[in-house]
């Protein structure tokens, strides 16, 4: 996901998205605190694609 991909996204698209990617990282550290998954990397995209969310969303308003 980069910054050209998040240009087209209303304000609600954006909060839904947001959304997502939060109920995804914390299954994605549960499954990691269970049984270590296979590629721990994808926990630290993940917060990264929430951080750029935000900011998109921030710089809308």
């Amino acid at each position: 996901m980069k910054k050209n991909d998040l240009s087209g996204f209303t304000e609600e698209q954006l909060k839904q998205q947001i959304a997502g990617e939060k109920d995804r990282l914390v299954k994605l550290k549960f499954a990691h605190a269970i049984t270590p998954i296979e590629n721990p990397r994808r926990i630290t995209e993940t917060r990264k694609n929430i951080a750029r969310l935000s900011t998109a969303l921030n710089s809308s308003k």
